[in-house]
């Protein structure tokens, strides 16, 4: 994947108001199942997540007003209204954003968001576990390490673990055993442990 096309793949929000908007938990429950599952109706994706289609409609007009969904123009029929994520992944300035306590206030909601679905992916990891097989079950998991490093050193760190997953990716494309994998990754500097 190219520089250019990653970058295209990525929306980079500038706007606290947009990043707060997107940190609902059912907006960000809405743009995580049509970036993973694919384009959807709200209908569709309210029996998928268990709310309301008005609910569901709502949310995805208030997602499409900031930039993150769009209409697919690839209709099953012309009378319905499927939506697909603008984007594959969406990022932001922690420096940028939390300029103000608005920006500060959406970038630890979205942090509480990310967290929520770090928890979620593991429990319906555990939930479904034996469905994977060995492999799945030897090769899922979670570790912590403890480092010194330099503001720059974390920021290479992302760099190089993004860089390499577009190249997994890319490699495992056509491989029948390839699934959907949910990639988390944190890094924050510590004064001790917090435990």
């Amino acid at each position: 994947m190219s520089d250019e096309s990653e970058e295209s793949d990525v929306y980079r929000v500038r706007d606290p108001r947009a990043l707060k908007a997107v940190a609902h938990p059912l907006r960000v429950r809405l743009l995580g199942a049509l970036r993973l599952d694919g384009p959807a109706t709200a209908t569709e994706l309210a029996a998928r997540l268990g709310e309301s289609s008005g609910s569901t409609s709502y949310h995805l007009r208030q997602l499409a007003r900031y930039g993150f969904v769009e209409e697919d123009p690839e209709r099953r029929d012309a009378r319905e209204r499927r939506w697909r994520s603008a984007h594959r992944y969406t990022a932001w300035d922690e420096l940028e954003i939390g300029g103000t306590p608005e920006g500060r206030e959406a970038a630890g909601f979205m942090r509480e968001r990310q967290f929520e679905a770090l928890a979620g992916d593991r429990a319906a990891f555990e939930r479904d576990r034996d469905s994977w097989g060995p492999e799945w079950i030897a090769a899922a998991g979670m570790s912590d390490h403890y480092a010194r490093l330099t503001p720059a050193s974390v920021t290479l760190l992302y760099e190089r673990v993004s860089t390499m997953i577009h190249e997994l990716e890319a490699a495992d494309a056509a491989d029948p055993a390839a699934e959907a994998v949910m990639l988390h990754f944190a890094a924050f500097p510590t004064r001790g442990y917090t435990g």
